[in-house]
Formats: structure tokens, sequence, C-alpha cells
């Protein structure tokens, strides 16, 4: 299934937002979206996810969806929003639920995803118990037990300290390279940007607009952590946005 964005855009009130946005993502392709503070990345996100509709424009889909798909387009958010009265299976059991999966049927896939997302053993265990990492695992996991066509990740590694960043970035391209997923990946994050997404599309500032689609030629599966080839993406793309970050935080500063 492809998504397709055709020239979107978006107000708040008398405040745009967004503007004149075309892209796509393709079938198992992630695509990062990077920009300075408040050029509209996660109104981009709950415009893409249905959450509001966007005042000009489509967001179109493509294609067929995955077999058994619940949700065709499913969040992943930074704050991992998981119910601390119940345990790991439980917060996962909370989407098949709303679907009418009980007993054999929604064991089977809560006891897949776990699995994938190397939680089989904290099944039991409660939010509270957990690393921020493995909230974040669990997040995961429960998008994927409803078997999205695409991953809407809205900074999901934001919340968590540099190490856990790091296993966690090791965990998803694993993750993707068994199972090809789709995914708009909305960071700040120029380093995740670079590690994860076979493409990076830049956002303007406010009024946020496509700058620039930077594609990274380094095959997903083989991406190491460091290389000259990304630390060369990563600061191509800071080049582009610099000036206008260094413009946003002029004017949040002048607020503040």
């Amino acid at each position: 299934m492809e998504l397709i964005l055709d020239n979107v855009g978006h107000d708040y009130g008398a405040m745009p937002v967004l503007r004149d946005i075309s892209i796509s993502i393709g079938e198992g392709e992630i695509v990062c979206v990077v920009g300075p503070s408040g050029c509209g990345k996660s109104t981009l996100l709950r415009l893409i996810g249905g959450l509001e509709k966007p005042a000009f424009g489509e967001v179109l889909l493509s294609g067929e969806p995955p077999a058994d798909s619940l949700n065709p387009l499913t969040f992943i958010f930074q704050d991992f929003a998981l119910l601390p009265w119940r345990s790991v299976e439980g917060n996962v059991s909370l989407v098949l639920e709303d679907h009418g999966f009980k007993g054999a049927r929604a064991r089977a896939i809560i006891d897949d995803v776990l699995a994938r997302t190397k939680l089989s053993e904290f099944k039991k265990a409660w939010p509270r118990q957990l690393s921020g990492g493995m909230k974040q695992r669990v997040a995961i996991a429960r998008a994927l037990a409803v078997k999205p066509a695409v991953l809407l990740m809205d900074e999901p590694l934001s919340n968590l300290d540099s190490q856990t960043r790091e296993l966690l970035m090791d965990d998803l391209l694993e993750l993707w390279t068994r199972e090809r997923f789709s995914a708009c990946y909305v960071t700040h994050n120029l380093t995740e940007a670079v590690r994860l997404g076979h493409k990076i599309v830049v956002l303007s500032r406010r009024p946020g607009r496509v700058r620039d689609v930077v594609a990274i030629d380094v095959p997903l599966a083989e991406r190491p952590a460091k290389s000259a080839e990304l630390d060369r993406v990563a600061r191509h793309v800071w080049l582009i946005m610099r000036e206008e970050a260094r413009q946003v935080d002029r004017e949040l500063s002048d607020v503040a």
C-alpha cells in the first residue's frame, strides 16, 4: 500500500501551519520528516492519520493493506500511551478487544508481537516496572498487533536517553529487516533520521513547506550506526534547515 499526500495544507484559525505538502511513502519505505520547531511535523501526522482533516489537498491510500490489517494507519507516540492498570499483554490486548478479538485468536497475535519485540518474558509486568525503552517496545508491539499498512511515529524515541535510543534504533532496523513495514517517522533528531529513513523530507519554518527530499543511498538493512556517508547526509540536511532553525530560535526567545 502506498500513502500519497497531494498538495496538503492546513490552518489553525488564521494561522497557516502547512502548505503544498506533496510526498509519498511506498510499501516497505520509512520516510523521516524533519524541520524547525513549530513547522507542523506533528500536525502532518495527525492529518495523515485522520485525526484532523486537511484544509487543502488530499491524503490518499493506494493499493491493498496487509492481509488481516485491522488499522491501516496506526500511531506510535513519544509518551508511550500505556494504561498503567494493564499489564504488558493487557496493553497489547486492548487494540484487539476493540475489534472483538478474544481467546485463542487474540492470544496468538499477542504472543507473536511480544516475541517479535523481545517482550515475551515481560508479558505479565506492569508499565511502572518497565524502563522507558521497554515501554516504547510495548507501544510498538501494540501497533504491530493491528497489522498496519503504515506506522505513524511521532518522535517515538525523544523521551529516551541516548543509550536506550541507540538500542531502540537497532531494534527497529532489525524489525524492518524481517518485516519491511512502512512508516512516516517524525523526529527532530537528525541521527535518527539518517539511521532509519530511506529518505528525509525537510520542512521549512511555519507554514511548513517541503524544502527538500533527501534520499539515502545506503541500504537500510546494511546501515551501520556510524558511517562517513550517514554523517555527510546529516550535515547536508542540517545545512538546509540551519538558518530557519536559527530564526525560529530567535523568535521563540523574543516571545519568552
